[in-house]
């Protein structure tokens, strides 16, 4: 069965970094796109950031974290990261990782919390 664990959310304050890790038991992990997303109380899930499976260069990201967030991937680890910089109160949400929005998403993970304080 596909898991997808997110984890190294955590309370922050603004203008700090953080960087949440998603690590995958898919074995076809290193051929994807993969995405991170957020949601935040009362708000849809949306898309953050996205990279490809082979050029790491290739990223795409909300404007809403461009400039401040990295996206980055190892696949022999499985493993995605999100180096999250600068951030602000509203960058508060709980963020989950999967396929990008034009693929079938696998099952959602609990997902990480990240909380900014101003």
């Amino acid at each position: 069965q596909v898991q997808l664990v997110e984890s190294g959310g955590g309370l922050v304050q603004a203008g700090g970094s953080l960087t949440l890790s998603c690590r995958a038991t898919l074995e076809t992990f290193t051929f994807n796109n993969v995405a991170w997303y957020r949601q935040a109380p009362g708000k849809q899930r949306e898309l953050v950031a996205r990279i490809t499976p082979r050029d790491v260069n290739n990223t795409h990201y909300a404007d809403s974290v461009q400039g401040r967030f990295a996206i980055s991937r190892d696949n022999l680890r499985k493993t995605m990261y999100l180096h999250m910089s600068s951030v602000e109160p509203a960058d508060t949400a709980v963020y989950y990782c999967n396929n990008p929005p034009s693929l079938t998403p696998y099952p959602w993970g609990q997902g990480t919390q990240v909380t900014v304080s101003s």
